[in-house]
């Protein structure tokens, strides 16, 4: 081995030594694919050694990639397995506090462990756990949806709300609806997927159909919810840009003694007819800084599907802004 002269630089490594081999191969991912991501995303090199990571790179970029292992390693060792996307997830947050901070705000289901991918993921969980009505309102893929529905199982499973109650507007079936085959419920159920789909990734399919037999968890379309006081139930209103004014100011009038209410959805991707105002955007508007309201926001930069899609989002913000101007 050649001798180190004086003069030579002392490299600039940090050495991470975790205890569990096969926690570090799964740490490492396939043929090494989480440590690539994590080297992409703070300019490091990261070199495996079998239970030992060497780290090298700026002095700040070695803290943070060090930072986002422990922190994987960790959700790792309390036997919650980790996938692609919570590794870009883990790397967007990039500092030890934030890392650590996520751990208040996770809501543990029997099926995963879910915590907030983004700054803005954990200011609205935070959010959701101190209003009693929130807006989470964004472009597709942020979690704003998931997150909620995962606030509200959290609430369910704690016992702190008595049921949880889903809905959605059914703009699309509009008066076309009666062309569809099947009863009402098979006719508005392809509308409310999308909540069945975040339920099941949360909790068993036989325990979600028990809940729904009982009443206890319930799915229905906008349109079910008038007449109604919901109390002691944490509530949902998802694409709430698709409702009007008159169903918006419907829907939060149903909040009720012990409820915790969401409403989600983008104001640009309103589905109405054109020149009718869209209840989320007068709702935000409207409520703005009213005690007990929360509104958290989200930008493409929050999107946690393929890193293609919040590129796709940019492209089509910086189109319609160019045509406003």
């Amino acid at each position: 081995m050649q001798k180190r002269r004086v003069s030579d630089p002392i490299p600039l490594v940090d050495q991470l030594t975790f205890s569990d081999n096969r926690l570090v191969a799964a740490l490492s991912g396939e043929h090494d694919a989480h440590l690539q991501i994590i080297e992409k995303a703070f300019s490091v090199r990261i070199d495996p050694r079998g239970n030992v990571l060497n780290i090298s790179g700026p002095a700040a970029a070695r803290a943070d990639a060090a930072s986002v292992l422990r922190f994987l390693y960790d959700r790792l060792k309390a036997g919650h397995p980790i996938a692609t996307d919570d590794v870009r997830a883990a790397a967007k947050l990039s500092a030890s506090s934030e890392a650590a901070a996520d751990s208040g705000f996770a809501v543990k289901t029997p099926k995963r462990l879910i915590s907030p991918r983004t700054a803005a993921q954990r200011a609205y969980m935070e959010a959701l756990s101190r209003a009693d009505l929130n807006f989470g309102v964004g472009p597709a893929g942020t979690g704003k949806t998931y997150l909620a529905v995962a606030h509200a199982v959290g609430l369910y499973l704690a016992g702190k709300v008595e049921r949880i109650v889903l809905s959605r507007p059914a703009l699309e079936a509009g008066e076309r609806i009666g062309f569809l085959p099947g009863d009402v419920k098979e006719k508005i159920d392809p509308y409310l997927r999308p909540l069945y789909d975040a339920l099941h990734d949360m909790l068993h399919a036989d325990y979600v159909e028990r809940r729904i037999a009982s009443g206890e968890i319930e799915i229905a379309p906008l349109a079910f919810m008038r007449g109604r006081t919901l109390a002691r139930a944490a509530v949902i209103l998802d694409e709430a840009q698709n409702a009007t004014v008159a169903q918006t100011k419907m829907f939060l009038t149903r909040l009720g003694e012990g409820a915790h209410m969401a409403l989600t959805g983008d104001p640009s991707q309103s589905d109405l007819p054109r020149g009718e105002t869209s209840g989320l955007s007068d709702a935000l508007e409207l409520l703005d800084g009213v005690e007990g309201v929360a509104i958290s926001r989200f930008t493409a930069a929050d999107v946690i599907r393929h890193p293609l899609v919040g590129r796709i989002i940019d492209a089509y913000d910086a189109r319609d802004a160019e045509r406003r101007r």
